[in-house]
């Protein structure tokens, strides 16, 4: 029988699979690890440098090191998350598209790029300039046993992922060999815990709680009574932490002039997530939003100013 040019013969093989999208490997293993996802470690892990009195030696390379560590290990966890979740990965209608889900990088291969990741993360730690590593260690025990169940549990499932950053902040004044505040701590961990539950309200609105079952113990209600707590206890305890830090003389001059800023800062993301309908991406809004860029840099010309005339007044 005669066919068209553009129809295949009717054959009882079955139908090939579809062809993969051409792409190199080396772009996908570096799509496998979330280059856009690094600057998380610039953000948080050179806060220690504020608390530095003194500029001794050797001070910017060992906070270079603590960056370049969880850049490491965080690359680490995003490849074993890939290689585990590849199944639930397909189905998704965004994340199948992903090296591993797509089919583009093989098990193998991915399995063989973490076990190079892991090889030089060990290496950076016991070779590099600090012996205090102990925060990484636990950011990847917490993200291991995240993957293999805690990322099902409400709640527990973005408190194990916000830890992962006070553990950065602490791995930071480590490496720098300052004193590690609480109250940091807590406006760190309550900040990425607010924007974390903004990405979980994201996906709820715009997927539905199918592809993450973390979700079904949550309403998008809750999670604007849960994001506005993270959002006050932010601001007062960085306030704090702006009080306890600066000299006598200027704390009053940095509480009153960061508190606008801070404000400002909430509001915008407030009005980003429930007025714009973002939120999916929060480092993309920290370091892309025009109006959040502008307020972050005003406000570290205040910090700024008055970090300098503490230090030499």
């Amino acid at each position: 029988m005669t066919t068209s040019a553009n129809r295949p013969l009717d054959t009882a093989l079955p139908a090939p699979p579809p062809a993969r999208t051409s792409r190199s490997l080396p772009r996908d293993l570096l799509t496998l690890v979330r280059p856009g996802q690094f600057p998380k470690n610039l953000l948080v892990v050179p806060l220690a440098l504020l608390d530095a009195q003194t500029a001794p030696p050797g001070l910017l390379g060992r906070v270079a090191w603590a960056i370049v560590l969880f850049t490491l290990a965080s690359s680490l966890v995003y490849v074993w998350n890939d290689l585990y979740d590849r199944h639930r990965d397909r189905a998704h209608p965004t994340k199948r598209d992903r090296p591993i889900a797509s089919g583009r990088v093989g098990v193998g291969t991915a399995t063989a790029f973490g076990t190079a990741i892991a090889l030089l993360l060990a290496g950076a730690a016991l070779l590099g300039p600090v012996d205090a590593w102990w925060p990484v260690a636990v950011y990847l025990a917490l993200n291991l046993v995240y993957s293999r169940g805690l990322k099902h549990v409400p709640l527990l499932d973005v408190f194990v992922v916000s830890a992962g950053f006070g553990l950065r902040v602490i791995q930071g004044h480590l490496a720098a060999g300052t004193e590690i505040r609480s109250w940091l701590l807590v406006s760190v961990f309550c900040l990425c815990l607010m924007l974390v539950l903004g990405k979980r309200r994201h996906e709820m609105v715009t997927g539905g709680v199918a592809h993450r079952p973390a979700l079904r113990g949550y309403s998008v209600p809750y999670l604007d009574h849960l994001i506005g707590l993270c959002a006050c206890v932010t601001v007062v305890a960085f306030l704090l932490n702006l009080q306890q830090s600066a000299g006598s003389h200027y704390s009053d001059l940095a509480v009153l002039g960061s508190a606008p800023f801070a404000l400002f800062a909430m509001a915008r993301y407030l009005q980003l997530l429930h007025v714009q309908g973002k939120g999916g991406e929060p480092t993309r809004i920290l370091v892309r939003d025009l109006a959040m860029v502008v307020n972050t840099l005003l406000w570290a010309v205040l910090l700024g100013g008055t970090l300098l005339a503490t230090h030499y007044r």
